[in-house]
Order: C-alpha cells, then sequence, then structure tokens
C-alpha cells in the first residue's frame, strides 16, 4: 500500500476512534509509529511529543506534523495531517447539526458521563509511559509534580515552566559535564 494512503488511513482510523482530544491519542499514535509500523523509534517519538508540545496549536495535529514530515517531508506531513483533522471534522458538523435534538435525551447524558472517565485514564497513560522514557524516577519525579502544581494551582505558564526547565536542564548537564572532567584530570 501507498505510503501516503496507508499514514492517512492510519491516522483517520486513530482520530475517529479517539475521545478526549490530542493527548488521548498519544498511545494509540505510539502503538502505530513506533511498535507497529517502526517508522520511529520511542526516542523520536518523546523528541516529537516534546516538539509538538512546544509548538503553537492542536497536540495531535503537530505530532501529526512532525511525524508526517519526519518521515516524507511536506506531504508526509500533509497526508497524516488530513487523516487526523478530518474524522473530528466530520463528526462534530454531524453532532453540530443534530446538537439540539440529542443533548436532552438521559441516554446520551449517561453515555457522556461513563465517558469522562475512560478519557481521564487515556491521559494518564501516556503520561506514564512518557515518565518512564524519560528516565522519570524517585530522584527526579519532584520536577514534573513541581510544574504541574505551579501550573494548575498557581496558574503559571506552561511557557515559563518550558523555558525554566531548559535553562535547569543546561545548567544540570554543564555542572555534571565539569564533575566529570576535574574527576578525570586530577591536576
Amino acid at each position: 500500500m501507498n505510503f501516503y494512503l496507508q499514514s492517512f488511513l492510519i491516522f483517520a482510523r486513530i482520530g475517529l476512534f479517539t475521545i478526549g482530544g490530542g493527548y488521548a491519542m498519544v498511545p494509540l499514535i505510539e502503538a502505530e509509529v513506533v511498535e507497529k509500523q517502526r517508522w520511529i523509534t520511542k526516542e523520536e517519538f518523546l523528541d516529537l511529543m516534546a516538539l509538538a508540545q512546544t509548538a503553537p496549536g492542536i497536540f495531535a495535529v503537530n505530532i501529526a506534523i512532525f511525524i508526517g514530515y519526519k518521515l516524507h517531508k511536506f506531504w508526509g506531513a500533509f497526508w497524516m495531517t488530513l487523516g487526523t483533522i478530518l474524522p473530528s471534522f466530520v463528526i462534530m458538523l454531524l453532532i453540530a447539526l443534530f446538537f439540539q435534538q440529542i443533548k436532552s435525551i438521559d441516554t446520551v447524558e449517561s453515555i457522556f458521563r461513563g465517558i469522562r472517565p475512560a478519557v481521564v485514564a487515556l491521559i494518564a497513560a501516556p503520561c506514564l509511559k512518557m515518565a518512564k522514557s524519560a528516565r522519570i524516577h524517585r530522584r527526579n519525579v519532584w520536577i514534573p509534580v513541581v510544574a504541574a502544581l505551579l501550573i494548575w494551582q498557581l496558574h503559571v505558564s506552561p511557557i515559563y515552566i518550558i523555558i525554566l526547565s531548559g535553562v535547569g536542564g543546561y545548567l544540570y548537564g554543564t555542572r555534571r559535564q565539569q564533575r566529570a572532567t576535574r574527576k578525570e584530570d586530577p591536576a
């Protein structure tokens, strides 16, 4: 099968059956792109996710663009992005057309109440996987916890968290490199 058609169909299927937005798509995208198709490695996926999170726009679209572009430049990005967007667009169009008629139906309301906890789980699962891939352990688990609390409780902009984390990572890496150099060269 042609790569462009295959990538469009994969991302369309993910977009069609994922409720909960871009973060809920992460485990499905990872399963397809990293584990099943082996188009990129776990480390590359983690890097592309970090890049997708820092770019403005819709997370799922950003990750489709970055993966598609990495694999097949413009046309790869185009077809993966179209696959990601099209199902949601069609579903939202249909919901908008019929929402007023179905919103007060008890069954529909119950279905949405039942879906909410599943969406939370779909978002939590990739966070735990990313923590493992990012080598989060008991000595550094405080970093994402503090970052999340700063954003959630103190309403600190995620941009500041990203900048501060980058600066902190740079300083930590520099300090570690200086220590290693001193140990190797005991003058």
